[in-house]
Parts: structure tokens; C-alpha cells; sequence
């Protein structure tokens, strides 16, 4: 990518590395969430940060992609809660985090580096 002089990297972070927890939609439930899930999903928001100025200069761009809560085979009673929780009443489907990377990666988006981009239905909007 420096020798191109461009470039995209889109990490992967966690609406719970910019937020705390929630505990209660874990509640009646075997999940949780552990402390060090905020610390690497936290960490990777300040080192997307930190890899753009860095990288910048060299025409790479470095955006960091924060999703939510997204449904596999969850608790059905953690889904419930969660989506009791969320602004557009569900968890997010894998397509719907497909869109904002391909956006992200793309020359669509050539001119937007160091951003934090939330794809969580409204969660960290609250």
C-alpha cells in the first residue's frame, strides 16, 4: 500500500469497546460479557485512531467499523432483551455489516480516514 501511495484498512471493533456493557439483557441468561472484551474491542478503536495518522501521509486510510450485537444462535431470551434495547427493535444480520466495509474499502468513501463508523441499530446513538 505505501509503494501505491493508497489504500484502505478497515478494522473491526464492538459497540462495547466505545460503550459499557448492559448488563441486564444478559439477565436469566448462561452470557455475559467480560472485561477484556472492552479492553481489546477499546483498543482497537484508539489503534485504528493511532494507524491513521501514521499511515495518512503514505495515502492509506484507516477507518475502524464498531458494530453491534449481530444474531447468530443467541439465548432467546438475550435477543429479546437486547432488541428491547436497541432503537430498531433487533440485532443486526451479517449483511448488515457487509454494506458499511464495502463502503469503507471502497474509493466510495476516498476522502473519509479516522473515522469510528457505529453500525449497532441505534444503540450508542441512546
Amino acid at each position: 500500500m505505501c509503494a501505491k501511495r493508497r489504500g484502505s484498512i478497515v478494522n473491526i471493533s464492538s459497540f462495547y469497546g466505545a460503550v459499557g456493557p448492559d448488563f441486564s439483557i444478559y439477565a436469566d441468561t448462561e452470557m455475559t460479557n467480560a472485561p477484556s472484551y472492552a479492553y481489546d474491542k477499546g483498543g482497537m478503536i484508539a489503534f485504528s485512531r493511532y494507524l491513521d495518522t501514521c499511515v495518512g501521509s503514505h495515502g492509506i486510510r484507516s477507518d475502524c467499523l464498531v458494530p453491534g450485537g449481530i444474531e447468530t444462535d443467541q439465548d432467546e431470551r438475550f435477543i429479546a432483551a437486547y432488541c428491547r434495547r436497541t432503537p430498531l427493535r433487533r440485532m443486526a444480520e451479517v449483511d448488515d455489516i457487509k454494506g458499511p466495509v464495502l463502503f469503507l474499502a471502497s474509493d466510495g468513501s476516498r476522502y473519509v480516514t479516522g473515522v469510528t463508523l457505529s453500525v449497532d441499530g441505534g444503540w450508542t446513538a441512546q
